[in-house]
């Protein structure tokens, strides 16, 4: 893949704060950007839990480096709110994270213009959400996904019209494997993705092992397999559950580190947004084209 783009000068601007009215803790951001350029899409990226804006370096620098403009929420869940499984406000936080991701978009031209951006950096056409294992589910709801309840009836529709496509890392699969930790504690990880319509990239490591599901590795792809075209997967070998260490270097719960593993999933993932924005194929098309020839990762579309 190109690297041109790496030595791209990149600027962070945090924290920023956001209306989030009836929010127990105030709703916080940090923005990462090329510190020059037009016409910039945005990612929203939503954390995977107990992380925070300032987590996912890895990604967000290389993103930002490609010439995206992306905004990094911290969620209620985060270490430095301190609220655990059994505080009683864990069993809405799922609704307060879909709930963060539309006060970020609702108010992204305010979020933008304190980061320094004067209205005409950021293409406002052009945005996606990404998210990492529970901020997976939590993008995949802005991207159409619902909530099946106890009776497998689908919940409320938490999709926002500026979204226009996405990436799932590490996402949630169907809820009718559930470990009796997971039912007791995340009723809401029962997705229906038969409702997730824009295109989207999903990234499933072969060797990410759920302590939340009985099922095996391929529990992660299930946003691909149960979702309507147009859809993308990525399916890394060996990838864990942090696809290398996505999170940050030398981080306690990286059981798989490898920089390069990283790296493949951020230049993906920005391929992709490339691709499916019509700003640019040539990435894309030259990463699936990679892909054949190469038994530790692949690509497959529909």
């Amino acid at each position: 893949m190109s690297t041109h783009h790496l030595d791209q000068r990149i600027v962070a601007v945090k924290p920023i704060s956001v209306p989030a009215p009836g929010r127990s803790v105030d709703l916080q951001v940090k923005v990462t950007a090329p510190s020059s350029g037009r016409n910039l899409p945005v990612i929203v990226f939503s954390h995977g839990n107990a992380w925070s804006m300032d987590g996912y370096e890895p990604l967000v620098d290389r993103w930002a480096a490609a010439g995206f403009i992306v905004v990094q929420p911290t969620h209620l869940d985060s270490r430095r709110n301190g609220i655990t499984w059994e505080d009683p406000r864990f069993a809405s936080v799922w609704r307060v994270r879909i709930a963060d991701l539309h006060a970020v978009l609702d108010g992204l031209g305010d979020i933008l213009l304190q980061a320094g951006d004067p209205g005409t950096r950021a293409d406002r056409d052009r945005v996606a959400v990404v998210g990492h294992s529970w901020g997976a589910q939590t993008a995949g709801a802005l991207l159409g996904a619902r909530v099946l309840d106890a009776d497998g009836i689908p919940g409320e529709d938490f999709s926002h019209s500026a979204v226009s496509a996405g990436a799932l890392i590490a996402a949630t699969g169907t809820g009718d494997t559930l470990t009796p930790f997971a039912a007791e504690h995340l009723p809401f990880m029962r997705p229906d993705y038969s409702t997730m319509t824009p295109p989207v990239l999903v990234v499933a490591g072969g060797r990410d092992q759920s302590q939340l599901s009985t099922r095996g590795p391929e529990w992660f792809t299930d946003a691909y397999h149960l979702s309507p075209a147009p859809k993308s997967l990525l399916a890394i070998a060996e990838g864990e559950h942090t696809l290398g260490g996505l999170a940050g270097e030398r981080v306690a719960e990286t059981t798989d580190e490898d920089p390069a593993r990283v790296t493949l999933v951020a230049d993906a993932i920005s391929a992709y947004l490339h691709d499916a924005f019509k700003l640019d194929n040539a990435a894309w098309t030259a990463l699936e084209n990679a892909a054949a020839g190469d038994g530790t990762w692949s690509i497959t579309g529909k």
